[in-house]
C-alpha cells in the first residue's frame, strides 16, 4: 500500500517540478513580426511572475537543452490558452489557434503534447518560441499556465491515481446511496447530511480525474476549477453540520453560519487550489473543534472522531496539494463507510431493542428504558426534567443534574410519554411537573424549571403551553 501511495505522490508532483524548472526567469516576453519560416521576435523582456495570456496575445521564447537519454521528447503546454510553438525556427505544431482577439482565436485543449523530431535539435542551445492567447476563459485564473516543459514522450501514465480516485468515487457513491435509503426509512437529518456529503466528495473525485479522462478545451478548465471549489465548500459545510448535530445540537445554527461565512471568504484567496484547500481545512478545523468540545463533555464517539479529523488536518497542512488531488477522497471514503456500517448494524439492533423496550414499557409504564454506553437503564418519568432533541438521539435532562443520551426520536417519545410532558419547541419536551414559572422572551417565551436552564417556547406553541400552565391541576 505504501509503495502505491509513493508512486502516486511522485506522479502527482512531477509536473510541478518541471514547471518550476522551466517557467522561471529564462522565459522572455517579446514582440513578433512575420518571418519566412518562423516569426521574428524582438524587444524581449524577462517574464516576471506567472505567464498570463488571459485577454491578450503573448509571444514567449527561451533556451532549452535536449533531455538526456534516448527516449523521444516533446514540448508539453499545460494551461488555459491556445498555443503554437517553434523549435530552432521550425514549427512543432499548434493547439487551437492563438489570435489577437476572441474572433481570431480558436480555443485549444488545456493540455497538449507537441513531439519534437530528433532532426530539429542542435548540439548547443536550442531556441523555443511559444505563441499564446486566451480570450475564451470563463473565469479569470491566477495561474492560467500550468507549465511549458520539454520532457520525455509520452507523459508518465496517470493510471494509478485515476484508479484510486475512481475507487474512492465508487465507494462514496455507494455510501451516498446507502445513507439515502436509511434517510427514506428514518427521516433523520444525519442520514441526509451524510448521503449528501458522500455524493459531493464522489462528484469531486470525478471532476479531479477529468484531465486524465479526456482532453477537454481550455474554457472548460475554469468551470472545472469553480466546480471543485464549490464541492469542497459544500463538503466543509456538510461536515460541520453533521458533527455539530451529533455532538452540540444547540449550537448548530451559529456554527453552520460561521462555516458558511468562512468558506465563502475563501473565494478571495489566490488560486483555485488555495481556495479549495482552505475551504476543506476550515470545515475540518471547525469539526475538530466541535469534536474536542464533545471529548471534554465525554460524549460517546467523540474521541475517534477527533482522532480521525486530526490526522485529516495533519495531512492537509503538511501536503496541501495531495489533500486537494487525492488524500481528500481517501479520507472522505474512510469517514463515511464506517459510519454507514455502524448505522446498518444499529438499525438491526434497534428493531430488536424496540421489541424489548415495548415489553418493558408495558410492564413498567412509569419508567423509560434507556440504552446507554454502559448498558440499559430504567429512568422513572418523574426524574425527567426535559427531553432535548439531538438528531438521531435525544438528551434526557434528569434531576440532580444528570444527563443521558437515548437512541430515540423526539416525535416518537412525544407520543409515548405521559400527559405531564408537553412539547414546547420543535426540539424540546418539558415535564410540567418540574416547571416553576414562565416568562416572556420577545415574541416567544421561556419555561423556568426547578432544575437546570430555562427551556425555550416557540411562538406557535406559546398558547398551548400557557393554557396547560393555567389548568386547575397546575394551579
Amino acid at each position: 500500500m505504501w509503495r502505491i501511495l509513493l508512486l502516486v505522490i511522485l506522479l502527482t508532483s512531477l509536473p510541478t517540478g518541471l514547471r518550476a524548472q522551466e517557467q522561471g526567469p529564462d522565459w522572455q516576453a517579446c514582440r513578433a513580426e512575420p518571418g519566412l519560416a518562423a516569426p521574428v521576435l524582438h524587444d524581449c523582456r524577462p517574464v516576471e511572475g506567472a505567464i498570463d495570456p488571459q485577454g491578450r496575445e503573448l509571444w514567449l521564447r527561451t533556451r532549452v537543452q535536449r533531455p538526456t537519454g534516448d527516449d523521444p521528447v516533446a514540448l508539453y503546454v499545460v494551461g488555459a490558452a491556445s498555443s503554437e510553438a517553434w523549435l530552432n525556427g521550425q514549427k512543432l505544431g499548434a493547439n487551437g489557434r492563438p489570435g489577437d482577439s476572441a474572433a481570431t482565436e480558436t480555443a485549444g485543449r488545456y493540455e497538449t503534447a507537441l513531439p519534437i523530431p530528433e532532426r530539429m535539435w542542435r548540439p548547443d542551445d536550442n531556441h523555443v518560441v511559444v505563441h499564446m492567447s486566451a480570450f475564451h476563459g470563463v473565469v479569470r485564473l491566477d495561474n492560467p499556465v500550468g507549465g511549458i516543459v520539454v520532457a520525455p514522450y509520452p507523459w508518465p501514465s496517470r493510471t494509478v491515481p485515476v484508479a484510486i480516485a475512481f475507487l474512492a468515487a465508487g465507494a462514496l457513491f455507494a455510501a451516498a446511496f446507502g445513507f439515502g435509503v436509511i434517510y427514506s426509512l428514518r427521516r433523520t437529518g444525519s442520514s441526509l447530511a451524510l448521503a449528501t456529503l458522500a455524493a459531493v466528495a464522489g462528484l469531486q473525485a470525478m471532476l479531479e480525474s477529468l484531465r486524465a479522462l479526456f482532453p477537454y478545451a481550455y474554457p472548460v478548465h475554469g468551470l472545472r476549477m469553480v466546480g471543485i471549489w464549490v464541492l469542497s465548500a459544500a463538503f466543509a459545510v456538510l461536515l460541520v453540520s453533521y458533527v455539530v448535530s451529533r455532538f452540540w445540537p444547540e449550537a448548530r445554527r451559529p456554527l453552520i453560519g460561521l462555516t458558511l461565512a468562512a468558506v465563502a471568504a475563501t473565494w478571495l484567496a489566490p488560486g483555485f487550489d488555495m481556495k479549495t484547500v482552505l475551504a476543506l481545512l476550515i470545515g475540518l478545523g471547525l469539526s475538530a473543534a466541535i469534536a474536542a468540545f464533545a471529548v471534554h463533555r465525554r460524549l460517546p464517539g467523540a474521541r475517534p472522531m477527533l482522532a480521525y479529523l486530526g490526522v485529516f488536518i495533519g495531512v492537509g497542512l503538511l501536503f496541501p496539494t495531495w489533500l486537494a488531488d487525492l488524500s481528500y477522497f481517501l479520507f472522505a471514503m474512510g469517514f463515511v463507510l464506517p459510519l454507514l456500517m455502524a448505522e446498518v448494524v444499529r438499525l438491526g439492533r434497534a428493531d430488536q431493542e424496540r421489541e424489548v423496550a415495548l415489553t418493558r414499557a408495558a410492564a413498567r409504564p412509569n419508567c423509560l428504558t434507556v440504552a446507554t454506553s454502559r448498558g440499559v437503564e430504567r429512568v422513572p418519568l418523574d426524574d425527567i426534567v426535559a427531553v432535548v432533541g439531538a438528531d438521531d438521539y435525544v438528551e434526557l435532562r434528569l434531576t440532580k443534574g444528570r444527563r443521558l443520551l437515548h437512541a430515540a426520536r423526539l416525535d416518537r417519545l412525544e407520543q409515548e410519554l405521559s400527559a405531564s410532558f408537553l412539547r414546547t419547541h420543535r426540539s424540546v419536551i418539558a415535564n410540567l411537573a418540574h416547571v416553576r414559572g414562565f416568562e416572556r422572551d420577545g415574541g416567544r417565551g421561556r419555561l423556568l424549571m426547578d432544575e437546570g436552564a430555562p427551556l425555550p417556547i416557540s411562538r406557535n406553541r406559546l398558547p398551548t403551553v400557557r393554557d396547560a400552565l393555567e389548568e386547575p391541576a397546575r394551579a
